[in-house]
């Protein structure tokens, strides 16, 4: 089996398109999945499974979402060893000016297609910094997430790909909950 993790987009935020996570965890169920386990309450899901393309994955899940649901919700899925390589990827974690607790990683559906750098960068306020991969988007927002104009939306927009993004501390306890599983399942 393989360990994988799936994030969703857009849920559970504004009263708007709620799921209750033991209800995800069934949806999960119904897909014969393994191992699953939520973290928090924004649609994070570490699961085992058979190997497949994380994009056939985040397909069924989305589909599977809507009919228990009744709405299409964003996913992406990546192994747990993508998501190891997308954390030790981040440009801004051994620079000792930059604390952690304002870093965040916007994960990408599929690699951007070409994109204009320079459009991205002119939104950056002061202080801000933004590292690109084919992966994801790495953010170091120290006036908060909340004010920085790099929104996940903008970035999509952009980068003309599905994203979601999250805190840094989400991305590394997600990595800790797939090895937690990954050798529970050895």
């Amino acid at each position: 089996m393989t360990t994988y993790i799936s994030i969703l987009r857009g849920i559970n935020v504004s009263g708007q398109k709620l799921i209750k996570m033991a209800h995800l965890q069934k949806t999960y169920e119904k897909l014969g999945f393994g191992s699953i386990t939520t973290f928090v309450q924004s649609g994070n899901v570490v699961f085992t499974g058979k190997k497949a393309a994380p994009e056939k994955l985040a397909a069924s899940i989305t589909q599977q979402i809507a009919k228990d649901f009744g709405f299409q919700v964003p996913v992406i899925v990546f192994s747990m060893y993508a998501l190891k390589q997308i954390i030790a990827s981040n440009p801004f974690i051994n620079d000792s000016e930059k604390d952690i607790a304002y870093l965040h990683v916007t994960f990408l559906s599929a690699p951007p297609p070409k994109f204009d750098v320079k459009a991205i960068e002119e939104k950056k306020q002061i202080g801000e910094a933004i590292a690109f991969t084919n992966a994801a988007v790495y953010l170091y927002c120290p006036n908060g997430y909340g004010k920085t104009k790099l929104t996940n939306n903008f970035l999509e927009t952009k980068l003309q790909v599905s994203a979601t993004t999250r805190n840094w501390k989400t991305a590394n306890e997600l990595a800790r909950i797939a090895d937690e599983i990954a050798l529970l399942n050895k």
